[in-house]
């Protein structure tokens, strides 16, 4: 009898447990694991809060359990919004699966080299780097799913890449040769940013110190990082009181927004003195940025791999600035591409549509990867062997 109750007992707390983790998970994906409370876990499992603290102790302990039992299921190969946010979140390194999530994206990594070198690849193709960007592409496919999901196909983008890299790099069909004609300046890249309202009349000194703490908090953040730098810290460097700060801010996200739109007004002012260079020539260029990037803004990359995860959520405050920065980045590389391919840069086999598409996930998942593991990953390098494959010279 009592081995009977022992077992009954024993089902039940199984089943709870499991209840709590579908909850949790459920919710990480939709809201994100830095805005979702365990009390609001306990409610959509059916619990109290402190029975799901007899099962997990914090909120770390159940986004491991989570993530451990989640990885297993055929949900997480799809777009599932848990694993498509988790990578970007948790590429902050005081994130509590940021070792998790770099041994999986190793692992991956390691797993389809070996399958690229056993299967129908390109002559002269490297299997480990081919891997490297197709890994890193699916993460940032993941992610753009999120922002658009109507025109981005993970899987269909998947294959039609994968058709592409059973060629040879650089491969053109029979007569599809490149002219030697000079190629046209290329079409101007929309602006990243949208065309904000001009500030109310007066308060000068109040606009100044604005745009002084969002500087400041860009150098900070830049150097150190999303997670490493507090709001006191930025008030200190700006000399205002954290009091003061919350005057201009709200909060740290507010400020995260405002810095990341700065960041997109100066990019704006760079990619505007490119307009006499052409579309291949534009293209072939961010690998210098990405370099750029990755030399002068580490920890930009950082704040904008963690933000722009956290976004998904449609409800989020940057959910529409990450949006707008999406279409407008995939419109521009659209229309790049079709201009590279009428000046004969392109090949005739490969769409545009889909190498936008593509060059900015990988862009995007390289970053990811990057900050998992950067004496691993180069950003610009990996950009540079697809832009060569892509517009062969």
């Amino acid at each position: 009898m009592t081995s009977v109750v022992d077992g009954t007992r024993f089902a039940r707390a199984a089943a709870t447990r499991q209840a709590i983790i579908t909850a949790a998970a459920e919710l990480f994906g939709r809201q994100g694991y830095r805005f979702v409370s365990l009390r609001e876990i306990a409610v959509r499992a059916g619990i109290s809060h402190p029975a799901l603290l007899k099962h997990f102790a914090d909120k770390d302990e159940l986004l491991a359990e989570v993530a451990k039992r989640y990885d297993r299921t055929p949900a997480a190969d799809g777009c599932d919004p848990f694993f498509a946010a988790l990578t970007g979140e948790a590429s902050a390194p005081l994130h509590p699966l940021h070792g998790w999530m770099r041994d999986r994206l190793a692992a991956a990594v390691a797993d389809r080299a070996r399958e690229l070198a056993e299967g129908d690849l390109g002559d002269g193709r490297d299997p480990e780097g081919e891997a490297t960007r197709l890994v890193a592409a699916r993460s940032g496919l993941r992610m753009l799913h999120r922002y658009l999901p109507d025109r981005v196909d993970v899987g269909a983008a998947l294959d039609a890449h994968e058709q592409l890299i059973a060629h040879s790099a650089g491969w053109r069909a029979p007569g599809d040769e490149r002219s030697d004609a000079t190629a046209r300046p290329g079409p101007p890249l929309p602006p990243l940013m949208e065309d904000e309202p001009e500030p109310p009349a007066g308060y000068r000194t109040g606009r100044a110190r604005r745009a002084a703490i969002v500087d400041d908090a860009m150098t900070l953040f830049a150097r150190e990082g999303y997670g490493d730098t507090s709001l006191q810290d930025i008030a200190t460097r700006v000399g205002v009181s954290k009091s003061a700060l919350y005057h201009h801010f709200p909060s740290k996200d507010a400020l995260l927004l405002a810095v990341l739109r700065e960041r997109d007004h100066r990019i704006d002012d760079t990619v505007a003195g490119s307009a006499a260079r052409s579309a291949a020539d534009v293209l072939r260029g961010f690998a210098d940025a990405a370099a750029a990037n990755e030399r002068d803004q580490p920890g930009l990359i950082e704040l904008y791999a963690v933000i722009s995860s956290e976004a998904t959520v449609v409800d989020h405050p940057a959910h529409a600035y990450f949006e707008h920065r999406f279409v407008q980045a995939l419109d521009g590389f659209n229309a790049m591409f079709r201009a590279a391919q009428d000046s004969g840069d392109l090949p005739a086999h490969r769409d545009p549509a889909h190498e936008a598409l593509w060059v900015l996930a990988l862009w995007d998942g390289l970053q990811y990867l990057w900050l998992y593991d950067n004496g691993a990953v180069d950003v610009a390098g990996a950009l540079r062997t697809h832009l060569v494959d892509v517009l062969p010279a």
